[in-house]
């Protein structure tokens, strides 16, 4: 053996011992670099790491909160909320997935190109929608692709079980579940909850794989009990729209109110539509006429101005009224009857609807004295329902008026009033004398009111409405077989440029009953039925009877004409 310095040969080994050492060293020394990195990241400042990782993995989501139930005065739904899916996507790991696009594409209901422009142009989203509120089925069959970036989110979708029967009165909400219309719109923010929100673990692909925490929970929307029944609103929905059809009418409006407490018990328009399907339909259909379309009411407005009068102290019972020869010059305009009805008293204006009658009385008060009477009863204001889009119609300032426009207000022309309004307004002859506010939501408090009419005179008009649906009335197509019935009719010539129409109506109806204590009020309004047939009395107070004989028999209100029961009202009557 020999030995050359540090350098030692064994046979065939050749050793390097500071090699081997050096090694080792440099081996140890990263070892323990690595060891106090891991330490430090994992120990000492994990807080770094641990952000990084939450941030990738862990999510604050929303927790919908269900928008609150409508229901009708007996409990019965009318709006509620079902839990549905909503797909969405992370358009930068969807693209570069590249997965089956073309099958996600088919069930979105979307082609190739389509889908891969809409998340290009959103490439920067983090969220993005694809489909809002899909059915069950369908988004198991998307989250089967296992396409990493396609998540599912859970909302609430806005159904209506009675459909069209209650749509003007509850409106719709658009996909984010907020009022668009109608009640939905003016109790917004009672039915609207207040979304929760919680922190998630999801995996690769964006689905929630763990529930880490509650951060807040979700408040549902508060119940609304309407005023509304929803059997009385059944029946005077097919009611109204078997008339509109049957005469061909341009629209039609009913409204019925509870004359204790003032609640809306059914509010119907044609024509309707569909709330839960609303594609393809025109913005026209959606507004609730019975609030927001105007008119004049003519002969529907003879008893205020017959309630005036006898409030005037210049008329009683017994105060007669010459309409002879059957015609009436005011200024340059003449006033007509349908026919002569001679020397006749207050109550046979009222049932014959005498036009020369009514401005003979209307004259003879002082403007302040009549304009005073018919602003009493709510005439050119706003009802206050609280309803959107709800119009108060136009009174004229009596300053305003000439004799021509004093005469022809007494029957309703040049001024204008919503259905609702009027239903109102005949609220003061059923409860002898008051006004009471209408109400959309169910009362559970007494009702204040305000005097309009002393008690006798409230009495005295309603014993005069009921002269009009009995015979030679002419509205006694609006009889009740058991029940006495007070209302009055009217027939309306339409507006257009430069004047009235010859050949386009509005046939109404306003009416109480039971007439000897009434408890519900209806105005059936007919626009535009074609044919020979547009009377008041012949097409609205039809409508008027089947709607308040189902209502009465519904709501348990029992008869006060027992001696017409085993018979039937034969009578034949004027032409209003």
């Amino acid at each position: 053996m020999r030995e050359t310095g540090k350098i030692k040969e064994t046979g065939k080994i050749t050793e390097f011992p500071m090699r081997r050492w050096f090694l080792l060293s440099i081996y140890t020394i990263c070892m323990a670099g690595l060891l106090f990195r891991a330490i430090d990241l994992q120990v000492l400042n994990k807080e770094f790491l641990q952000d990084r990782g939450d941030a990738r993995a862990l999510r604050i989501v929303k927790i919908p909160a269900h928008r609150g139930m409508i229901t009708d005065r007996n409990g019965e739904s009318l709006a509620i909320s079902t839990p549905v899916n909503s797909i969405w996507a992370v358009p930068k790991k969807v693209l570069a997935s590249d997965s089956r696009l073309d099958q996600l594409a088919k069930y979105l209901q979307m082609n190739d190109e389509e889908l891969i422009t809409l998340l290009k142009d959103r490439i920067g989203r983090q969220f993005v929608y694809l489909k809002r509120h899909v059915d069950p089925a369908l988004a198991e069959e998307v989250m089967l692709l296992d396409i990493p970036g396609i998540s599912l989110q859970r909302e609430y979708r806005r159904y209506y079980p009675a459909g069209e029967v209650t749509s003007h009165v509850l409106g719709f909400t658009n996909i984010d579940d907020s009022g668009q219309e109608g009640l939905e719109l003016a109790y917004d923010s009672w039915l609207k909850g207040l979304p929760g929100s919680k922190r998630v673990l999801k995996d690769r692909l964006g689905r929630v794989i763990e529930n880490i925490e509650s951060i807040r929970t979700p408040d549902p929307g508060k119940q609304l009990v309407l005023s509304i029944d929803r059997r009385v609103q059944y029946l005077a929905y097919r009611e109204l729209k078997t008339a509109v059809n049957h005469y061909k009418a341009r629209a039609g409006t009913l409204i019925m109110l509870d004359v204790n407490t003032g609640e809306i018990i059914a509010m119907v328009g044609q024509p309707s539509y569909n709330p839960n399907n609303r594609t393809g339909l025109k913005s026209g259909n959606y507004r609730n006429r019975a609030l927001t379309d105007v008119f004049e009411p003519g002969s529907t407005l003879k008893p205020f101005t017959i309630a005036a009068a006898l409030e005037s102290g210049l008329y009683d019972l017994k105060t007669t009224i010459d309409t002879r020869p059957g015609f009436f010059k005011v200024g340059d305009h003449i006033i007509r009857d349908h026919r002569n009805y001679g020397v006749i008293d207050l109550a046979t204006v009222i049932k014959k609807s005498s036009n020369i009658g009514a401005s003979k009385i209307a004259l003879s008060l002082e403007p302040h004295y009549f304009w005073t009477s018919l602003a009493r009863v709510g005439f050119g204001q706003s009802t206050g329902s609280g309803f959107p889009g709800e119009v108060s119609g136009f009174l004229n300032s009596y300053n305003n008026w000439s004799e021509v426009e004093q005469a022809t207000m007494s029957f309703g022309y040049g001024m204008s009033v919503t259905a609702l309004q009027l239903a109102q307004a005949y609220m003061a002859f059923a409860t002898d004398g008051m006004m009471l506010p209408v109400s959309f939501l169910k009362v559970t408090e007494p009702v204040s009111a305000s005097r309009v009419f002393s008690v006798s005179v409230a009495r005295q008009v309603r014993g005069m409405l009921e002269t009009v649906v009995q015979k030679g009335g002419t509205g006694y197509r609006a009889s009740i077989e058991g029940y006495r019935v007070a209302g009055k009719t009217g027939t309306v010539h339409k507006t257009v440029a430069g004047g009235y129409s010859e050949d386009r109506y509005l046939s109404l109806f306003a009416g109480m009953a039971p007439a000897s204590n009434p408890r519900l009020i209806a105005v059936v309004i007919i626009d535009e039925p074609q044919g020979d047939q547009y009377y008041g009395g012949l097409v609205a107070a039809p409508v008027f009877s089947k709607v308040m004989a189902g209502a009465l028999r519904l709501l348990d209100i029992p008869p006060d004409d027992l001696s017409a029961l085993n018979g039937q009202i034969v009578a034949a009557g004027g032409s209003d």
